[in-house]
C-alpha cells in the first residue's frame, strides 16, 4: 500500500493590486505574539494615519495583515485577518468610512525580515497600509 501524498502547499496569496501604493504618511503598526490587538503606541500611529486620510478623501485604504513563521499557514492567515480587521477597526473609529477600506492577509508570506529569531519576528507582526486614489 502505498502513503498518502503530501498535502499541497497552500497557493501564493496574489500581491496587492499594482493601483496601491505606500505613502510615508501611513505607518505600519506591530503586534504581540499571537495577538491582534492594537497596542497603545500603535494607536497613536493609527490616530495619526486616520487624520491623514479624513484630510484626504480621495485615497481608499488596502490594508495588509501580516505574521511571524511560526504556526500553520492557516493559523497566520487567520491571525493576519484579524489583525488587518482591527486595525480596519480602529481606524472606522476614528471617523474612516468602512468602503474606503479593504483588508487582506498575507499570513507568514511576505516577510519584512528573514532571520529566525524574535527581534526578526517582532518585524513580521504588522499590519500595513497602501493607498489607491479613488
Amino acid at each position: 500500500m502505498r502513503p498518502a501524498p503530501a498535502p499541497a502547499p497552500a497557493p501564493a496569496r496574489p500581491a496587492p493590486p499594482k493601483e496601491y501604493r505606500a505613502d510615508d504618511a501611513l505607518k505600519p503598526i506591530y503586534f504581540a505574539f499571537d495577538a491582534a490587538v492594537v497596542r497603545p503606541g500603535d494607536a497613536k500611529i493609527l490616530d495619526a494615519s486616520a487624520q491623514w486620510l479624513n484630510a484626504n478623501p480621495g485615497f481608499l485604504l488596502l490594508v495588509e495583515g501580516h505574521c511571524d513563521e511560526r504556526g500553520t499557514n492557516d493559523y497566520n492567515l487567520a491571525l493576519g485577518d484579524r489583525r488587518a480587521k482591527a486595525a480596519m477597526n480602529y481606524l472606522v473609529a476614528q471617523g474612516i468610512k468602512s468602503d474606503r477600506i479593504t483588508i487582506v492577509s498575507y499570513g507568514e508570506e511576505r516577510p519584512a525580515c528573514t532571520e529566525h529569531n524574535e527581534a526578526c519576528w517582532a518585524k513580521n507582526r504588522r499590519s500595513q497600509f497602501l493607498i489607491k486614489e479613488r
